[in-house]
């Protein structure tokens, strides 16, 4: 997960935690449109397509306790 920039990694941490992409927005005074595009990002960067699959990775390298590496 090295290639990530520091917002997808923080837009991670907030998926995993649950987080809709509306909630997302909120919490990081953005638009949805702007979260929008960092998952697409994300998900071509890590070549997955889904929000599980992104919770399985970001715990598997031990994202949730050590900070998306």
């Amino acid at each position: 997960m090295g290639t990530l920039t520091e917002s997808e990694r923080k837009l991670i941490r907030l998926v995993v935690d649950g987080l809709t992409n509306r909630a997302i927005a909120d919490r990081l005074y953005a638009s949805v449109h702007t979260v929008n595009t960092h998952m697409k990002h994300i998900f071509t960067k890590l070549d997955i397509n889904t929000r599980v699959e992104l919770t399985r990775l970001a715990i598997e390298r031990g994202a949730v306790a050590n900070g998306v590496d």
